[in-house]
């Protein structure tokens, strides 16, 4: 079972918008296809291709048209199946081992519309070349970035190993621009932060599952239990993580709950879909023979927990919140989660191409489908003090377009909830807030959490979620 695992398991690698998908490696199963193949509506379509290639306009080109064909029949069943092209899976593959080619900084956007520029990954190129916290990005390769989306500003920061380019930076202080000239390299990028933020407390931040999440977790577990042998409470923050490897959520839930506890279940048409995956290294170890969760001190077993959430953690960091929350290990703090409770499989079609489908829902240790629903908090927080923030402005997957539904529970009352959600967006919009840096001095659920650990008293979230009264003496226990 740890063996055939080993080559299969992404669950919920996202996309910016906080559309998260969920994914697990392989290979086009070889069989013969059933029922018998539709040749009516087979021959129609030979037809249309057939009419594209003599009448159509222009020409145009045969795979460009089968290309189409087979995205827009995938396309077609759900928000997250998808057709990969060469870029797409190259990319997909990519972000799931946690390194890409490109400049070594993280963004966000200003208010003026440019590019901020959130930090610089440690001894990336852009690091080097002095790129600070806070710099504005006005040009990429002499071209304005006011009205280019962060997708784009990506791809054009992204390119080949050893290939350069030109970034204009506005700078606090300086009365012209800087002007920079970076080699892009191979950028290794950390998906786990922690620190102590006060005596006795720590502050964990997973920001995506990769592949070497567990073990980047573990190191910074022991570096904090260093730092303060006697930590009294954690915060784990899964806000505005998409998901990623699916061993990483499983690796990540097992260093807290019990031995072998099982954290999540599976169920589809096919016999390898309908699994139980247990907190076991065979399960979430995937970069060598050791367990790296061996070495952990026993206090991370006890130790008093809140998980901080909110409508951007989806598909594996659900994962995560929905077996700490069956399992009373943790209290959720935060907001409703995104719903994002099903599982793509990649089937390889060729050396670079691939189908990302649809093949199962997950589901929580107490059978919960959190499809279409996504995680309630036990304590509703906002993120500010005065209001729920960019975080209202949102998606969420049941108001994706042919989303699938939840099989064990009813969506509810969406409209009820949409006329809610909308009145969150327009107060959102009208402050104009800026991006939250979480794990700052000013990240108001952060020192919620903190208050929730100490038995303080916590500001609740004005409207909008239902409150599940929390024993915070209880977790002292």
């Amino acid at each position: 079972m740890g063996k055939k695992l080993k080559n299969s398991g992404l669950v919920g690698l996202g996309v910016v918008a906080g559309v998260a998908i969920s994914l697990q490696f392989s290979a086009m199963a070889q069989k013969p296809v059933d029922p018998p193949l539709p040749l009516e509506e087979l021959r129609q379509l030979a037809d249309v291709f057939g009419l594209i290639k003599s009448d159509y306009v222009e020409p145009v080109e045969d795979k460009k048209l089968l290309t189409e064909a087979i995205s827009g029949m995938v396309a077609s069943l759900d928000p997250h199946s998808a057709y990969l092209d060469k870029k797409a899976y190259a990319e997909l593959r990519e972000g799931s081992q946690g390194k890409f080619v490109g400049l070594g900084i993280e963004i966000g956007p200003s208010e003026d519309g440019y590019i901020k520029i959130v930090a610089p990954i440690e001894d990336s190129p852009a690091w080097r070349a002095g790129i600070k916290p806070g710099d504005l990005i006005s040009r990429l390769d002499n071209i304005p970035v006011k009205g280019m989306s962060l997708d784009d500003s990506v791809k054009k920061m992204r390119g080949e190993p050893n290939s350069k380019v030109s970034m204009t930076i506005l700078r606090k202080g300086e009365a012209e621009p800087l002007v920079f000239n970076i080699t892009r390299e191979e950028i290794h990028q950390k998906s786990v932060k922690g620190k102590l933020v006060e005596p006795g407390y720590a502050w964990l931040r997973i920001s995506q599952f990769q592949e070497p999440t567990v073990d980047d977790m573990a190191a910074k577990i022991l570096e904090l239990y260093k730092q303060d042998p006697n930590i009294k409470g954690l915060v784990l923050d899964l806000r505005n993580d998409p998901g990623g490897v699916l061993q990483g959520a499983i690796g990540v839930a097992a260093a807290f709950l019990p031995k072998d506890s099982p954290i999540v279940s599976t169920n589809g048409q096919l016999p390898d879909q309908k699994q139980i995956f247990y907190g076991r290294p065979e399960y979430y170890e995937l970069r060598g023979e050791n367990d790296a969760l061996a070495r952990l001190p026993a206090a991370v077993k006890k130790v008093p927990m809140v998980v901080l959430v909110n409508t951007g953690s989806a598909s594996a960091s659900e994962i995560v919140a929905g077996a700490l929350q069956d399992y009373k290990r943790a209290d959720i703090i935060g907001s409703q989660t995104f719903g994002k409770g099903s599982v793509q499989t990649i089937r390889q079609l060729t050396a670079d191409t691939a189908v990302k489908l649809t093949t199962a829902r997950y589901y929580t240790p107490n059978g919960r489908s959190i499809q279409a629903k996504g995680i309630t908090p036990d304590v509703a927080v906002d993120e500010n003090a005065d209001g729920d923030g960019l975080n209202a402005l949102r998606t969420r997957e049941a108001d994706l377009d042919k989303h699938l539904a939840n099989d064990r529970e009813a969506e509810g009352a969406k409209s009820k909830r949409d006329e809610l959600e909308e009145q969150l967006r327009m107060v959102a919009l009208e402050k104009k807030r800026k991006p939250l840096e979480y794990g700052s001095d000013d990240d108001f659920q952060l020192q919620q959490a903190l208050n929730h650990l100490k038995g303080l008293p916590v500001q609740l979230a004005k409207q909008g979620t239902t409150v599940v009264s929390v024993d915070t003496a209880a977790l002292k226990k």
